[in-house]
């Protein structure tokens, strides 16, 4: 049949994720460094993504296509959430409240290590369970993988006091992130969600993750965003709108 669906122009798509997580069928994902739609039938022409590309890649058009399908949208979903490693998948991943130090804290020495500020384990958002006891009430910050690597005070500057989940906007599949933080949302009664990503634009994604995720949830959460740039310095701090 022919019918409207989504057309995305590789020459235009940097690979950002953007548009991925707007997607609430999950029919775009980034292969190979590219949003691709995976299957025509997971595509409801609609048009949702459209808006969250900075590059224009993306585009509606009329072609033949297999009609769009909600029982293979929902089975595709449903795979997704069962495809997630389960959080006592090895005793590594086991829940726990870490005598972290919280709260104001003396100054760095100039010798010696620093005290650590995590307050729980683990801190993948694949392996968290939402439930857990660290997020009841708690300052959420959600970080992109890197950003731990290139901002030297992340622990004493943003980590204090704060609940953590890490993951990559590029490398992890949005579905599964998107819903488990909607999770961690819905049922923890947050008092705020902070997110720090890097300034290369797959980065930025995971405030298009966070985004959608309280979207979902339907709980009312403040959301504040923070940049860091390659030489590790803080160039933004916002707050955001859902």
């Amino acid at each position: 049949m022919k019918r409207q669906i989504i057309r995305i122009d590789e020459d235009k798509c940097n690979g950002c994720g953007l548009c991925v997580p707007s997607c609430a069928e999950g029919s775009l994902q980034i292969v190979n460094g590219k949003a691709r739609l995976i299957a025509d039938n997971l595509c409801d022409g609609l048009g949702a993504c459209l808006g969250e590309c900075p590059q224009g890649a993306l585009m509606i058009e009329e072609r033949e296509a297999e009609a769009f399908d909600e029982q293979a949208v929902h089975a595709h979903l449903q795979k997704a959430k069962k495809t997630e490693p389960a959080a006592c998948a090895c005793p590594g991943t086991m829940a726990r409240t870490l005598a972290s130090r919280k709260g104001d804290a003396a100054p760095v020495p100039e010798q010696g290590e620093a005290d650590s500020e995590l307050g729980q384990w683990p801190v993948k958002l694949k392996l968290v369970n939402p439930a857990a006891a660290y997020f009841k009430n708690a300052e959420l910050l959600v970080a992109a993988d890197c950003v731990p690597f290139a901002f030297a005070n992340f622990h004493q500057n943003l980590l204090r006091g704060h609940a953590l989940v890490i993951s990559c906007p590029k490398l992890d599949e949005t579905v599964p992130a998107v819903e488990k933080l909607a999770e961690i949302i819905r049922v923890n009664d947050l008092k705020g969600i902070t997110v720090v990503h890097m300034e290369v634009p797959c980065c930025t994604g995971l405030i298009s993750v966070v985004r959608e995720a309280i979207r979902r949830s339907g709980v009312n959460v403040p959301f504040t965003a923070i940049r860091i740039s390659l030489e590790g310095k803080i160039i933004e701090r916002k707050q955001l709108d859902f």
